[in-house]
């Protein structure tokens, strides 16, 4: 399979099972879209024939002989149309250790996000509920048991607002570090915040322990209010941007993100993140909302043309700061085409339910942080021998790409690995069927991605 698409002035052609990406002029792109649509391969002469008669009156005949011939070259060495080699891959997932959990520390929260799937970081629960340090501690040995052989390990606190049972984080992170040595293992940890209780302190013990942080923020201060207020109503913008200003310098800024949500009420998202960028943070991702369509801020398929409109305004913006020396990472514009992810995660994504789970304060374990508070996805429980439910396991073991029937023919299904399993589970009722907006915004990024590359070589 060969996608090819036009933006701005780059024609470029991606061939999804080899990850190759063309940049080429457009007789070259005219050729390609000649032999999709047809279902030649370059290699016919039949096709040779029908080609040159089709373009001969927009092309000298000498030029598109010699163009197909550079084009059947990449075509023989499985540079263009390549085979699928990947599906025997897809049984290394069965029966994989454990190699990521996420925390939650806090199923209470000090802001009332309006887009919140955690129910306001009760996770459906009537009220708020700390996790104990010593479920903490049995998740950390649960983690280190069910790894196996596998030495890095990921922890993410999360909540609700983690800050609020911070001193657990500090002894659930004490208590890892001497696993480490006892079993040799390597703990990594992460913690998201809406940033109201930070401080000097907490910053210092974060930097010092912690490899990432993610700092919740949606952009300009009246699209971040308008959501993410506290109780009383009051907005949290005045509060945390100097605060994560001073996370972003006192990491250089490296191993954070701030991160934010776009909704129906802000699609000229393209804005917050310039706004973010230009309070001197360099590494952002803004995520579309996925929620209830009912609700009045939930996107819609009809605003589709605007949000594309959207990514190639920021891509443009993205790629003259980069040039002019002043730039940003867009968390979805960056994509790795020397190396990348492996196979595994390009067929599956984050191992949601096998590779990766989540912990509830009272010790419950689900899939990922979505699923928390969904009693038919729990899978087990820290406080039992029971283990974990195995017929749940294996559903999320067996989902990939090639289960998905509408991931098929989908040029972006490497770089999607099929879409978020718990977006596909909660809003369609099945974790096989994508959530259609997040497809067509995930290829509009994709594309976008592969243009940031090519503009960013030329020089």
């Amino acid at each position: 399979m060969v996608h090819i698409f036009k933006m701005f002035d780059k024609y470029i052609a991606l061939d999804v099972n080899s990850g190759c990406v063309h940049v080429m002029d457009k007789l070259c792109y005219d050729i390609i879209n000649f032999m999709n649509v047809k279902n030649f391969a370059p290699t016919s002469s039949e096709a040779r024939f029908k080609l040159i008669d089709d373009l001969k009156y927009d092309y000298d005949r000498t030029e598109i002989g010699e163009a197909l011939d550079d084009i059947t070259e990449l075509y023989n060495d499985g540079l263009l149309w390549s085979k699928d080699d990947f599906k025997v891959a897809t049984d290394l997932k069965k029966n994989s250790p454990i190699k990521a959990m996420c925390l939650h520390v806090s199923h209470d929260c000090n802001l009332r996000c309006k887009y919140c799937f955690a129910d306001e970081g009760k996770y459906h629960s009537e009220k708020g509920e700390l996790m104990t340090a010593e479920t903490g501690k049995k998740a950390m040995d649960f983690l280190v048991k069910n790894s196996g052989k596998r030495k890095n390990l990921e922890v993410d606190f999360f909540g609700g607002e983690p800050l609020l049972n911070f001193d657990v984080v500090k002894e659930v992170v004490e208590y890892a570090r001497e696993l480490e040595k006892k079993y040799d293992k390597n703990f990594r940890f992460t913690i998201t915040t809406n940033g109201i209780l930070l401080d000097d302190d907490k910053i210092d013990y974060i930097n010092n322990n912690m490899g990432n942080i993610v700092l919740s923020i949606d952009g300009r201060k009246e699209v971040n209010d308008r959501m993410r207020y506290r109780a009383d109503g009051s907005g949290s913008y005045d509060r945390i941007v100097p605060l994560f200003q001073k996370v972003a310098e006192s990491r250089n800024q490296d191993k954070y993100y701030v991160r934010g949500t776009f909704t129906r009420q802000n699609l000229d998202f393209s804005e917050d993140v310039i706004h973010l960028a230009d309070l001197g943070f360099e590494q952002i991702s803004i995520e579309p909302v996925v929620c209830d369509e009912e609700t009045d801020y939930s996107l819609r398929e009809e605003d589709l043309p605007k949000i594309f409109e959207e990514y190639e305004k920021l891509v443009k913006e993205y790629v003259k700061r980069i040039k002019e020396g002043n730039g940003f990472n867009f968390f979805h514009f960056m994509v790795d085409l020397e190396e990348g992810p492996c196979i595994i995660k390009r067929l599956s994504g984050c191992g949601c339910g096998c590779e990766y789970l989540a912990v509830a304060p009272n010790g419950d374990v689900y899939p990922c942080h979505q699923f928390v508070g969904h009693e038919e996805y729990k899978m087990g429980s820290l406080h039992d021998d029971k283990g974990l439910n195995q017929e749940l396991r294996s559903g999320f073991e067996q989902c990939n790409v090639y289960t998905k029937p509408k991931c098929k023919d989908c040029f972006a299904k490497f770089f999607c690995s099929g879409g978020c399993v718990a977006n596909a589970s909660l809003i369609n009722g099945d974790m096989k069927e994508p959530h259609k907006l997040s497809c067509e915004m995930m290829k509009k990024r994709v594309e976008c991605s592969l243009y940031a590359k090519a503009a960013l070589a030329e020089d």
